[in-house]
């Protein structure tokens, strides 16, 4: 008879009697569940995925003579545990984790990193984000109506005082802008058969020089309405004017640079004789220790305190030099300007004699300012593209190139803040920018008033 086969039933479930229960719970340390990992808590790390190599520290899976008895491991631990920890003593696992720490940002760099001193220089240490390049505003902030404005190349018919007063030369007369109320006033009128063809102020803002195409240069007290004196020397126009404390040069069409002490009695204390051709461009150094002066003979020369005759000559310019500016941050940085066939900024050290640097800026540079509170420059230009050029030094990369004369920039100053520069061409405009960040220690806006912005008209 055929017999069928009959599986055997499956054994009945195991159950853990109470003392197995207990056994089990007490010896939970060293069991293990064949189906679940073990991760750490925040208390007790797991050894499990520990990467041993990081701190030099023997595998689990090593001998119990070399974990125990190597002199690494002996020392860490009574170290850890003190001195009186037995060498068999099993230690928890300490500095073992089951994933691994995050990675360091340097650890894909080809090259090793060791140390802070291993960046790269001008590596922000505390990783902080670049600065970003400084926004200059393209276009003017303000627009002053200056009607019969000479387009005059040898002239300087624009200064900003120390106490934020801009001086405007039309025709034959001076007008005075406060730049703070946008008050106009008209300080003096030198007659229909004169004309103004030079102001500066003195150092201090109380007086302003003012030459004229008759070869006098007067000086006029601002806060009085009144000229003090006029000084005769010239024997034509007087197109530059500059000042150093007291004593005022002045230098004419004439060829000629005169040193006036405006406290002597004389005219004139003496007569600098170098140029071979019209003076249009005279500065004095920040420490008054040296005067720069620019000629139609293409020529730049510079003399000191008591020189008659210049100490330096700089004849590499190919055209007039008119654009004169001494660096307030290096003594004895001097940048110097060419007309329209030379069209280059040169920089000079006058302590050594010695050429810097020359850049060319494609059109005629009619004017030079330094930044005070930065070191910057910005440069005036005529044909054929009459722009503005904001220059950092001493790479000098253009940080910006304004636009909106449609003649040549003329004439160019800066505020007493040194954030502001105001221009001045034959299109009978004066505009005003900013170009300038403000001292750390100062507000960061400008000086000039808020009710002066807008399009007003100088007289």
């Amino acid at each position: 008879m055929d017999e069928s086969f009959t599986p055997a039933p499956p054994p009945p479930p195991m159950s853990l009697s109470r003392h197995d229960h207990v056994q089990r719970m007490i010896n939970s340390k060293r069991y293990k569940s064949p189906s679940k990992t073990i991760y750490s808590d925040r208390f007790i790390p797991s050894r499990s995925g520990s990467n041993f190599d990081l701190f030099n520290l023997p595998s689990p899976s090593s001998s119990e003579d070399s974990c125990s008895c190597s002199p690494y491991s002996t020392a860490l631990r009574r170290a850890l545990f003190g001195p009186d920890t037995p060498d068999k003593f099993e230690s928890p696992n300490i500095f073992r984790y089951k994933t691994e720490t995050r990675k360091s940002m340097y650890s894909l760099s080809p090259t090793p990193f060791t140390s802070q001193d291993d960046l790269l220089p001008g590596y922000d240490n505390n990783h902080k984000p670049p600065k970003r390049p400084r926004k200059i505003p393209p276009s003017s902030f303000k627009v002053l109506d200056a009607p019969a404005l000479q387009d005059d190349f040898y002239l300087n018919l624009v200064d900003w005082s120390s106490n934020n007063i801009l001086a405007v030369a039309l025709e034959n007369s001076v007008y005075l802008w406060n730049a703070s109320s946008s008050k106009v006033t008209k300080l003096c009128d030198l007659g229909i058969d004169d004309s103004v063809c030079s102001v500066g102020w003195a150092p201090l803002g109380t007086y302003l020089s003012v030459g004229s195409n008759s070869g006098k240069v007067q000086i006029w007290d601002v806060s009085q309405g009144k000229s003090i004196r006029t000084m005769e020397g010239h024997r034509l126009r007087v197109g530059a004017l500059a000042w150093s404390s007291s004593l005022l040069s002045s230098g004419g069409r004439d060829k000629s640079i005169y040193q006036r002490d405006i406290r002597a009695q004389e005219d004139f204390v003496s007569k600098l004789s170098g140029h071979k051709s019209e003076v249009c461009g005279l500065k004095w150094s920040y420490d008054n220790r040296e005067l720069a002066s620019g000629g139609n003979d293409n020529r730049l020369l510079v003399w000191n305190q008591k020189s008659t005759q210049p100490v330096l000559k700089f004849c590499e310019h190919t055209a007039a030099v008119k654009a004169i500016a001494w660096s307030p941050h290096v003594n004895g940085l001097l940048a110097s300007g060419g007309g329209t066939v030379d069209r280059n900024i040169r920089f000079w050290n006058t302590t050594t004699n010695s050429q810097l640097n020359c850049i060319d800026t494609g059109s005629q540079v009619c004017n030079l300012v330094w930044s005070k509170n930065v070191n910057e420059l910005v440069s005036t230009h005529g044909y054929s593209q009459n722009q503005i050029i904001v220059w950092k030094y001493p790479t000098m990369s253009k940080l910006a190139t304004l636009t909106g004369h449609t003649y040549r920039v003329l004439y160019l100053a800066i505020s007493p803040d040194g954030q502001t520069i105001v221009t001045g061409a034959g299109d009978e405009t004066l505009r005003f920018w900013n170009v300038f960040p403000s001292r750390k220690s100062q507000n960061t806006e400008s000086e000039i008033g808020a009710s002066s912005f807008g399009r007003t008209i100088i007289r």
